[in-house]
C-alpha cells in the first residue's frame, strides 16, 4: 500500500461527516441512482472541499463528467454514503 492510500485508507477509517458533509450526503438519499446534489437548498454552490472530503471518504463516486462546466463534480452516493446518510435521518427522525 502506498503512503497516500494508507493515508486515504486510515481517514475513511477514523473520520466521521460533518454536518455539512452529512447535509450533502442525505440530499442523495431520496434523488434518482443517489445523484447528489451541485447547489444547496438556497441555490448556492456546495464548497468542493466538502464534495472531494466525500469522495476520498469513500461516500460519495463521480457520476460522470459535465462538459459543459468540467471543474463541476457530479457525484452520486456510494453505499457507505448511503448507509451513514441513512444512519443520520433516521437517527434525526427518531429524536423528533
Amino acid at each position: 500500500m502506498s503512503g497516500q492510500s494508507a493515508v486515504l485508507e486510515a481517514r475513511r477509517v477514523k473520520s466521521a461527516p460533518t454536518p455539512a458533509q452529512l447535509a450533502w450526503l442525505r440530499r442523495g438519499l431520496d434523488q434518482a441512482g443517489g445523484k447528489l446534489p451541485l447547489f444547496d437548498l438556497d441555490g448556492k454552490r456546495i464548497d468542493p472541499r466538502t464534495i472531494r472530503c466525500c469522495l476520498e471518504a469513500g461516500w460519495a463516486e463521480p457520476w460522470f463528467a459535465n462538459p459543459i462546466k468540467p471543474d463541476w463534480l457530479v457525484c452520486k452516493l456510494t453505499d457507505e454514503g448511503r448507509a451513514i446518510a441513512g444512519k443520520a435521518e433516521s437517527a434525526k427522525a427518531t429524536a423528533a
